[in-house]
């Protein structure tokens, strides 16, 4: 059973809404910049994570965990609630734009299509070192 593993350093951003520009009689849908960079980044470790392999083809699982910074304007005491699981991020970015970042980042690159994936853990906690942490997996 195949497996991927790999991690996505710095502060999570969640997919932006997309945007619209009229070109004469037709509407262009695009991504915002700032998506798009991010999405570049997620593929950039998805394809060193992947090597030489080609995308998996089968049904998958796929676990995220997010790992938020804490504000720096939390006092010590709080920080260390957050640090300790005590006090979690219910607040943006939202996991599910995050998750949908990270698909749509991995498309093509660890499987061909993010449809593909039939099983979704995923998990949003604060830590010391912000990042993203992906396993994506062969179903049984």
């Amino acid at each position: 059973m195949m497996q991927i593993c790999f991690e996505v350093p710095g502060p999570p951003r969640g997919k932006g809404r997309p945007r619209f520009a009229r070109r004469g009689n037709f509407v262009k849908t695009y991504t915002d910049a700032a998506t798009a960079s991010y999405e570049d980044q997620i593929r950039f470790y998805a394809l060193q994570a992947m090597g030489n392999s080609e995308p998996l083809k089968t049904a998958l699982e796929a676990f995220i965990y997010v790992r938020l910074p804490v504000p720096q304007s939390y006092s010590k005491k709080r920080t260390e609630a957050c640090l300790s699981g005590l006090e979690r991020p219910c607040k943006k970015p939202d996991l599910d734009n995050i998750i949908k970042s990270m698909m749509d980042g991995m498309n093509g690159i660890v499987y061909e299509d993010d449809d593909q994936v039939v099983d979704l853990h995923s998990t949003k906690r604060y830590a010391i070192n912000a990042g993203v942490d992906i396993l994506i997996k062969e179903k049984e």
